[in-house]
């Protein structure tokens, strides 16, 4: 079960996939659960994305149609 902050990092993820003030806790609980995938870009940029699985779980509380 999710927490309220990953759920809420998720949401967040969604809107910004270059969010860095994420809980670094939150994040890595994300990535396990293999709902975040962790992207190192050409430019050394890190940017993180939704998974399915984590798309899944925004639409089962609503937040994505």
């Amino acid at each position: 079960m999710l927490s309220p902050h990953e759920i809420a990092a998720l949401m967040l993820l969604d809107a910004n996939p270059l969010q860095s003030e994420l809980d670094h806790c939150d994040l890595d609980s994300l990535c396990e659960r293999q709902l975040v995938l962790l992207e190192k870009l050409a430019s050394g940029v890190e940017r993180r994305r939704l998974t399915e699985q984590g798309r899944v779980v925004l639409q089962s509380v609503g937040k994505l149609h």
